[in-house]
């Protein structure tokens, strides 16, 4: 799609991002229903569990961490990625984030949000989770700093808080050209207010770019920090398996890993259905394809440490779990985890399939599976197989599980789907400042 370069004018990039905002097509209205469904279903579960107690879910002793705490990492780790398409390749003046780093960052802020979700689903009672915020409450109780699930908090909070206010500021200049072509009243209110006034003058410009550096540099360490606080969740503890200094490394590999596989999963479809192939060309998805070949071999690097360590340490519990993983009962999670997430991204290096949109499409959804296995595979297994084979127990994936597990889709599609309806999805203004000088006398259209 190259040749699409020279054709790209400050005219056409408006036009392109403007009309994903037109009116929803009975196709957006179908698929809206069934994200509405999925939730509808997530929310049914959840009510059932609540009326009915933990007890419906499948843990019991000792595996008191499953679904629920696989799916609040996998959807953690689907965020993270948009801290570092947004923020640090932003940094680093890397071109090939300009028409994907929007999506990224929705992707992100609608990800923590789903996140934030499955502690409180994990606690059982979810009218007590305010005891976790760290102020005198009526029982005159203060959260456990060692806890967990407190850090977890601080963790989720902090990372929603930063993202959500840098993804806001980099939106403000498009919502205002979206405001300035608007047609129907509510659009041209909507956009009025979240623009903020913007004009586009040579003051705002200077103090917009100063406040957007800055929100990028508090961003940037949240790209490791937040994935590490939540691998010291298990890293901490001395279960077979999880006490390891790997484990923040490998968690921020993994999160990177899956969740540049998802903006594909997004952004494929987007593209195909808004026509946008002049703005996401091939070398955008050459470049997200080596970005998961590298973060693909980082994890599977991380896993054969796992082994090698486990034998290397002479430790027998730490041997035996890691022959449990990939040869007893549970290793079909084992094997579908090592298949997705090392084996499958390899092919990669062919360069032809690094721009076979299809196969791309395909390749990040397995990617996604295994990495949602990984989490499971690294929480069950160790969970399953303790310490003394009198504590060893089973755990009974339960329907209730899977509904709320599918309603996280639901919530995360439905946010989705609203803001590329009714927000410019792609960064007008940054795609235009890497058009090639020849072409910015294109169009007649006011640069915000």
């Amino acid at each position: 799609m190259a040749s699409t370069d020279s054709k790209l004018t400050y005219a056409l990039v408006d036009k392109l991002v403007l009309d994903t905002l037109k009116p929803p097509t009975q196709g957006w209205y179908v698929l809206f229903s069934i994200i509405l469904l999925l939730l509808g279903l997530g929310v049914f579960c959840w009510t059932y569990q609540i009326l009915n107690g933990i007890g419906m879910s499948g843990k019991s002793n000792p595996v008191n961490w499953g679904v629920y705490i696989t799916t609040f990492v996998f959807w953690v780790g689907i965020a993270h990625s948009g801290t570092l398409i947004s923020a640090v390749l932003y940094l680093f003046r890397a071109k090939f984030r300009m028409p994907i780093y929007r999506i990224a960052e929705a992707m992100t802020v609608f990800a923590v949000l789903t996140a934030g979700l499955f502690p409180i689903i994990h606690l059982g009672r979810p009218w007590t989770f305010y005891w976790l915020l760290p102020y005198p409450n009526q029982m005159q109780l203060w959260p456990n700093f060692r806890s967990p699930l407190l850090w977890d908090v601080f963790a989720v909070s902090t990372y929603l808080t930063i993202s959500s206010v840098f993804f806001f500021v980099g939106l403000i200049p498009d919502i205002a050209a979206a405001r300035d072509k608007a047609q129907s009243k509510f659009r041209k209110i909507l956009y009025s207010v979240a623009s903020l006034g913007w004009r586009g003058d040579a003051e705002k410009w200077k103090h917009y770019s100063s406040a957007y550096l800055l929100f990028a540099a508090f961003a940037t360490p949240l790209v490791v920090s937040v994935h590490s606080v939540v691998s010291w969740d298990f890293a901490v503890s001395v279960i077979p398996g999880w006490h390891a200094t790997i484990f923040p490394p490998y968690f921020v590999a993994g999160a990177i890993f899956s969740g540049v596989a998802m903006v594909l999963t997004l952004i494929i479809p987007l593209r195909a259905v808004y026509r946008l192939h002049p703005l996401v060309k091939n070398e955008h998805f050459d470049a997200m394809s080596k970005l998961i070949i590298v973060t693909s071999c980082i994890v599977g690097y991380a896993y054969i440490t796992e082994f090698y360590i486990a034998w290397w340490s002479n430790n027998k519990f730490e041997r035996y779990q890691f022959w449990f993983r990939p040869f007893g009962e549970l290793a079909v999670n084992f094997w579908i985890m090592f298949v997705c997430n090392v084996i499958l991204p390899q092919f990669l290096w062919i360069k032809s399939l690094r721009t076979n949109i299809p196969f791309l499409f395909i390749l990040s959804i397995l990617i996604n599976v295994g990495m949602w296995f990984e989490r499971y595979n690294i929480i069950l297994q160790s969970l399953y197989r303790d310490y003394l084979p009198s504590a060893w127990g089973h755990y009974n994936f339960s329907w209730l599980e899977l509904g709320i597990l599918a309603g996280s889709f639901g919530w995360f599609g439905m946010w989705m789907l609203l803001f590329i309806k009714f927000f410019p999805s792609f960064a007008i203004t940054e795609i235009k400042e890497i058009l090639p000088a020849p072409t910015r006398s294109g169009g007649n259209s006011e640069h915000h």
